[in-house]
């Protein structure tokens, strides 16, 4: 996890205009990239009493990926909304669903999640940015 202290960089004027071309601002802390057609992963900014936690998104694909394993691990149908916010337990998972979806995962991505982490993903949004976080470490 990285942090911003001190940093002056201003990503948005005062009249809320983007002052880099193709940034789009969703929220006051959150900023999305596209260069030349080409999107890149949303930055989210968490404010912490004075600071900033600087956290990367999952990328799409991963988020992509990780809805179509959960669809399928809870017998849900290709139309049921399945999105990065969605909660297993909203779903209705249960803890067995839960180990099921992440020994799901692990084969899918080729990764090993500790009982620790396993416990912590609450949602797909957690378990792609968790996938992600392995895979780069693993690289």
């Amino acid at each position: 996890m990285a942090s911003l202290l001190q940093c002056s960089m201003p990503l948005v004027s005062l009249s809320n205009r983007a002052l880099v071309p193709g940034t789009r601002i969703s929220n006051p802390s959150s900023v999305s990239l596209s260069i030349k057609g080409r999107s890149f992963p949303s930055v989210t900014l968490q404010p912490r009493g004075r600071r900033f936690q600087l956290r990367c998104a999952a990328k799409p694909e991963t988020v992509k990926k990780v809805c179509d394993i959960v669809k399928k691990q809870l017998a849900l149908p290709d139309e049921s909304a399945v999105t990065g916010g969605s909660k297993f337990a909203a779903l209705g998972a249960d803890s067995l669903d839960t180990v099921e979806i992440v020994m799901g995962l692990e084969e899918e991505f080729g990764i090993t999640v500790e009982g620790e982490s396993a416990q912590s993903i609450t949602t797909v949004q957690d378990a792609a940015d968790m996938i992600d976080k392995l895979l780069e470490t693993k690289a």
